[in-house]
């Protein structure tokens, strides 16, 4: 019990660590959530305070991710069906800490770099493959949030395809972190459908009155 709460409390502090605001607030001596869409995420760091801050966001809070759920696979390797139950609990503490994080008063983003860093420690493959799903979405539209809301939306079916021992536990944990990303692009899905979200690259900025953030 002690293991699961030390873990769990670890990988969820982890992943609050608000990389985008800081460095923003750092560099550029401002409020990232005072920018655009309010998004603490690496596409709004970028639009606040530049592409180079908008990677080391990206760089960072994938990294977090994946430290969160590697750190416990050293002590709880994988099993027979796949990472571990532990594991596979750390990944999601990490994503809930990133979308909750306790230091900005449970006001984070949406987890979609947190995710993949997780996804790349439990299943690098799958996590490879939404990448890709992610790309050619973008791609294809120049729609960041669509690209985010499909690759999430295919991590459950790539594992079933791509991982052959899997746990229930696992495709329980990968649907919620998927889910929980979905939810949080709910402003994102809303502004798909009137056919005003942002392209990337487009010079009009995300609806300066939507806070919520990302």
């Amino acid at each position: 019990m002690t293991l699961w709460l030390l873990t769990l409390t670890t990988a969820y502090l982890l992943g609050s660590i608000p990389f985008g605001y800081l460095l923003v607030r750092f560099v550029r001596q401002e409020d990232v959530r005072d920018t655009g869409s309010g998004n603490i995420g690496a596409t709004n760091v970028a639009r606040a305070g530049g592409t180079v801050l908008g990677i080391f966001t990206l760089i960072l809070d994938a990294l977090k991710g994946f430290i969160a759920v590697f750190l416990v696979m050293q002590f709880a390797p994988n099993t027979a069906q796949g990472p571990s139950t532990l594991a596979i609990s750390a990944a999601v503490a990490a994503v809930v800490g990133h979308v909750f994080p306790i230091w900005l008063r449970f006001r984070g983003g949406k987890g979609i770099a947190t995710a993949l860093g997780v996804f790349i420690a439990l299943v690098p493959l799958v996590a490879l493959s939404s990448v890709g799903v992610f790309a050619l979405i973008v791609a294809t539209t120049r729609l960041v949030s669509l690209g985010s809301i499909i690759a999430a939306v295919s991590i459950p079916f790539l594992a079933i395809l791509l991982v052959p021992h899997r746990s229930t536990a696992l495709l329980v944990g990968l649907s919620f972190i998927s889910l929980l990303s979905i939810i949080k692009h709910h402003a994102n899905i809303v502004r798909l459908l009137k056919g005003k979200e942002s392209r990337f690259g487009s010079s009009k900025d995300s609806d300066p009155t939507d806070k919520v953030n990302a």
